[in-house]
């Protein structure tokens, strides 16, 4: 086989070994052989010209009209003329095509189905990057370059699958890449003739002794630097690219503690994708449980509580972690008198479900799980640590099933002075509008427990509130108020303003995030899916602790004691929890050929029924995020937003928790030393290591002509650098992270826009990760010239032995 036909070969094989990575995001995964195919006729076509032969760009066109062709034959060949000729109607088509591709996207969880949009999408773009791979490595004979489009096709998929692409696609991926780089290698080599291993090399020299100077070996070098640093980049950018799974069903979590298994974890909204998750066409199973309750009406599965309200959005505070003690402490608030009754329930979750925040009953007494886990005592969840995932995790919880009475709850006596303070904080931004229909809601109540009650029948019952997901799912304190006055939403609007309205009345709540008890299987376990995904209020009341509130019409369940004493009639099984159900039906065929009868008698049933257990798949995200993420848009916008996404990655693992070791301690210490440094230095202020730790922190407050509490952060960092540098006992530094944030506000309030945007963008650090690759590679080359010195040396002695012998 000629040295071009052999780069050809190689080049398709890389473009399919990259495009691997996509499989697990749609399903089927047919798609790859129709573009396995239509790659090899593009290879095929490029061959042709080549041997004509055409001039290079020529070459190119060729190609681009043959993929065109086929595109045209597959996709719209009833819109072409003669069926394969493009016109304008073939590219409306195309258009239409890719916009509806870009609504699947958006609208369908991991692995989505193959529709024709998605299908061109995947195709066209995979025949997009064969082409650029061919033309670089085949056609301009320059092999190294195509590894970028190669990058790009598998961090897409990478990215969108959460960063958590096996490594098994990696490999396949690499090693296709470094096929195309040894076959160009061997081609550029066989235009010298057959090479001859003899006498170790000389400086300068080939193995047969030829002059190197200028001559194939230089650009296989270069050709296998770009390699090395396009593998490292690969490691790089899935971790950094926004993941299609974020939000409640985020895959990789939230927080910058569970991540190094510090003392404290901090989250952000976990509900940015819930709204997604309601509107799926199809229910995606998640969880499926078994317990010993005689009920499952009030088995929610809680993951988390939002406790911090600031006008703009409810969030989890940042709170302390520990290791998990075999019996978790008794639930705050709860005394001896309110009935309780342990149960104990048995949970799996999906292999496609990738949450740090351990879902279970609340409150729970006693967690059975493997791996890495820590507690956090005020919301009572458990945390993975060091990336530990709900990924397929078996876990047994046992947990109280709390029933107190209506008497208990109106009699509790007032909560302690400082949980009130904190859980009935409002900002002050919040409407006016919030507390007087709070107060009006709840005008002639005798006590919190009736006031409470009479919020949530209003929600639910009394006050004309339809529940629709489709409503836009703003948070902050406007949205509240445009929620009350259109009375439309789905849970988050619903759980949000009951929140707030109940703090506004000096009761003490939360907002707490997780799904609803699921369906009944008829095994007799319960499935647990995507729209099963729930927010609900908690509020406190002493004696109890923290009691649920179901304010969402149509979801879940009310709770026992919030119904009077004679209910009406209810032709609901009390067994079985209600499932979820829209106001506005959806325009989409049903997804299932059957449907539970308690979710028909309410209308869930709808548009798609229940799916009961799907095999497992990746949850969505916004359509406005995926729609952004396309083939062509990352490949042409990846390499400029390198630098912006090494130095989040690297702010983020140094400003991490320090772990519970004095070294951990140290290494921390010296990585918010680092940060503020290289803030410094992208903000102008070149590093300077001669230094010492004190002279460096007055150069930057001097040259960034920092004042106030920015210039005390950085003398207060450079102490805690000289205690763990020099001090025969380190004493432990808390809130240096806060610090690098008034170091960087105070550098950025120093100097011009223009400066602030290319410290963002365009960060001078950065240049590290390339002196750190550049480190590497010459540690490598000096490891491998001794290697092959001492193997020389080796044969030289074996090969001269007889000889000394025969003398």
């Amino acid at each position: 086989m000629s040295g071009r036909g052999r780069l050809a070969l190689c080049a398709f094989a890389a473009t399919l070994m990259s495009a691997g990575a996509l499989l697990p995001l749609v399903d089927p995964a047919t798609w790859l052989l129709q573009a396995a195919f239509m790659v090899a006729v593009l290879v095929g076509a490029g061959a042709l010209g080549r041997r004509v032969p055409l001039a290079r760009t020529l070459i190119v066109a060729l190609q681009a009209v043959v993929g065109l062709l086929m595109l045209t034959v597959v996709f719209a060949s009833e819109h072409a003329v003669l069926g394969l000729l493009p016109g304008p109607e073939v590219f409306q088509r195309f258009g239409e095509l890719l916009n509806a591709g870009g609504e699947d996207v958006g609208r369908y969880a991991i692995p989505a189905p193959a529709t024709d949009g998605i299908k061109l999408m995947l195709v066209g773009g995979v025949l997009v990057i064969g082409l650029a791979v061919d033309a670089l490595a085949v056609t301009f004979r320059s092999a190294a370059p195509a590894g970028l489009p190669l990058l790009a096709l598998y961090s897409v998929a990478a990215g969108l699958n959460g960063g958590a692409a096996s490594w098994l696609w990696f490999l396949l991926a690499a090693g296709g890449y470094l096929l195309l780089l040894l076959a160009e290698g061997r081609d550029r080599l066989s235009q010298w003739g057959r090479v001859f291993g003899g006498a170790p090399r000389a400086p300068g020299r080939t193995a047969a002794g030829m002059d190197t100077g200028g001559g194939a070996a230089a650009p296989i070098r270069a050709g296998h630097r770009i390699g090395v640093m396009a593998l490292g980049i690969a490691l790089v950018v899935p971790a950094a690219l926004p993941s299609l799974n974020g939000g409640l069903l985020n895959g990789t979590g939230a927080g910058t503690g569970s991540g190094l298994g510090g003392g404290t974890i901090s989250a952000v909204n976990p509900l940015v994708s819930l709204q997604d998750n309601l509107n799926q066409p199809e229910d995606r199973e998640a969880l499926r449980y078994r317990t010993n309750a005689e009920s499952t009406q009030n088995l929610y599965l809680r993951i988390m509580a939002l406790d911090d309200f600031d006008g703009t959005s409810w969030r989890f505070s940042q709170r302390s972690v520990e290791d998990v003690p075999n019996r978790l402490p008794n639930p705050p608030g709860l005394n001896g008198d309110v009935r309780t009754t342990e149960i104990k329930t048995s949970i799996s979750a999906a292999g496609w479900y990738r949450q740090n925040y351990l879902p279970m009953p609340y409150p729970a007494s006693q967690v059975e799980i493997e791996g890495r886990w820590r507690f956090e005592p005020s919301g009572r969840t458990l945390v993975g640590d060091r990336g530990e995932t709900t990924r397929g995790a078996q876990y047994q919880v046992s947990s109280l099933l709390v029933e107190p009475t209506r008497e208990q709850l109106a009699a509790a006596p007032r909560p302690p002075a400082s949980l009130v303070r904190e859980y009935t904080k409002v900002p002050d931004v919040l409407p006016e509008e919030v507390e007087a229909t709070a107060r009006e809601v709840t005008e002639g109540a005798a006590n919190d427990y009736e006031r409470a009650v009479r919020l949530q029948d209003w929600f639910a019952v009394d006050g004309g509130f339809t529940y629709d997901t489709q409503v836009a799912s703003g948070t902050g304190a406007s949205a509240i108020t445009r929620f009350l006055r259109e009375k439309q939403g789905f849970c988050v609007h619903f759980s949000f303003s009951m929140a707030a309205m109940a703090r506004t009345l000096g009761i003490p709540a939360r907002v707490a995030v997780g799904f609803t008890p699921g369906t009944p299987q008829s095994d007799g376990t319960m499935s647990v899916g995507l729209r099963d995904a729930h927010a609900w209020p908690e509020l406190y009341f002493e004696g109890v602790g923290w009691t649920r509130f179901e304010p969402t019409p149509s979801r879940g369940s009310a709770p026992d004691y919030t119904i009077p004493e004679a209910p009406s009639g209810d032709p609901s099984d009390a067994s079985q929890p209600e499932a979820s159900a829209s106001s506005a039906p959806s325009s989409q065929p049903s997804a299932s050929d059957s449907c539970p009868p308690q979710a028909a008698r309410i209308g869930d049933c709808g548009s798609t029924a229940q799916a009961g257990a799907l095999p497992p798949s990746d949850s969505g995200t916004s359509a406005g995020t995926i729609v952004g993420i396309t083939l062509g848009v990352l490949a042409a916008l990846l390499l400029p937003l390198l630098p912006l996404l090494w130095r989040v990655r690297a702010r983020a693992r140094r400003l991490g928790s320090g772990g519970r070791t004095p070294a951990d301690a140290t290494a921390r210490v010296l990585g918010v030393w680092r940060e503020i440094i290289d803030t410094a230095w992208d903000h102008g202020i070149r590093p300077d290591d001669a230094q010492t730790p004190r002279r460096t922190a007055a150069r930057i407050v001097r040259l960034g002509r920092l004042e106030g509490e920015a210039a005390n952060a950085v003398f207060r960092v450079a102490r805690a650098v000289e205690q763990v540098l020099y001090a025969p006992e380190p004493r432990p530094v808390t809130g240096l992270a806060d610090e690098v944030q008034r170091v960087r506000a105070g550098l950025g309030e120093g100097v011009s826009g223009w400066t602030r945007q290319r410290a963002l963008l365009l960060p001078r650090s950065s240049i590290r990760v390339m002196w750190a690759l550049s480190e590497r590679w010459a540690a490598v080359t000096d490891r491998w010239g001794v290697h092959r010195l001492e193997l020389a040396r080796r044969a030289a002695a074996l090969f001269s032995r007889p000889s000394r012998q025969r003398g």
